[in-house]
């Protein structure tokens, strides 16, 4: 039996990283040791497993996946009640925005956010194509970093096209298994090429009929950096729907409305026309962004994440 972790998943093959550097592809047969679990894919990027070695084939036959340190979800579609392990045992998820070119929705933000605290994973922002923003762009940018950072956010602006602020990122990623997710077209698979340029990996130019990214990374997939770290390069996503929250948990994934909802008059307050209600008041104070509040109050009503 040997041990592996699981570079890429597409579904029915997994490709592994074994004993020092070597790779190996493998799929599953027969009863896999998995604790049970509502999701589209039994064993996911990043997952610890043990495999059995089938020396005709050089292939694998996955037998265990190990316990999970932690993992992030998303649901898998608008309609399905499973979801999809975006990555296992991930030390920090960064999510990749642009203000234009894509525009990334803050509720978009917000709900890859919550997710991230909701898993404890800790998150940080890249605000990407900083080359091509105006006095407009520059002024929401500034706005979006001051309100992420106020409740513990920290945003690093890039230029890909200038090559600004790659050392910040590498000195931030180095020795640690790191996520990025975003919205298609925001420039994910081009900062991977940036870091390792032998990786060659496929992009393409945003849409000009609807402004937003064509999909080319099809499946999540972990890459070695040349800098002792594991870039984890997920699917453009067009929504991001949450899931595993209880409607009276999901303020306490807002960092300042679960901080702020202990002033409330009552304990079970869900901060939408309660009495004497402490988040509302802040929101009308503006010690809490409306924008936030806003994400909050779609979430609540059920709104689904999906983003034309």
């Amino acid at each position: 039996m040997e041990k592996g972790v699981v570079l890429k998943s597409t579904g029915s093959r997994y490709r592994v990283l074994y004993g020092g550097g070597k790779i190996i592809d493998c799929s599953i047969k027969g009863k896999l040791r998995i604790k049970e679990f509502r999701t589209t894919n039994p064993v996911a990027v990043g997952d610890n497993i043990l495999f059995e070695m089938e020396k005709k084939t050089y292939s694998g036959i996955i037998t265990e996946v190990l316990d999970r340190r932690n993992y992030i979800l998303r649901k898998a579609s608008n309609l399905s009640k499973h979801s999809q392990i975006l990555a296992a045992n991930i030390d920090q998820v960064f999510l990749m925005i642009t203000i234009v070119l894509p525009e990334t929705p803050v509720e978009f933000i917000d709900r890859f956010l919550i997710t991230a605290e909701a898993y404890r994973v800790p998150a940080k922002i890249i605000i990407n194509k900083t080359d091509l923003y105006g006095e407009k762009e520059l002024s929401k940018m500034e706005y979006l970093e001051k309100m992420y950072n106020k409740i513990g956010y920290e945003s690093i602006r890039l230029s890909l096209k200038e090559m600004t602020n790659l050392d910040v990122l590498r000195s931030l990623m180095k020795g640690k298994t790191s996520l990025i997710s975003g919205n298609s077209g925001v420039g994910k698979t081009t900062l991977l090429n940036a870091f390792n340029p032998l990786l060659n990996l496929k992009t393409a130019e945003i849409s000009d009929y609807h402004k937003q990214g064509k999909h080319i990374t099809t499946f999540p997939e972990m890459h070695q950096m040349p800098f002792d770290a594991f870039v984890i390069d997920t699917p453009g996503i067009r929504g991001f729907g949450v899931v595993d929250m209880e409607r009276n948990e999901i303020y306490h994934f807002f960092r300042e409305i679960f901080g702020k909802s202990k002033e409330c008059r009552f304990n079970n307050c869900l901060h939408l026309d309660e009495p004497e209600c402490a988040v509302r008041s802040a929101v009308e104070k503006g010690e809490i962004s409306f924008l936030r509040y806003r994400s909050y109050l779609n979430i609540m009503d059920g709104d689904n994440g999906k983003y034309r």
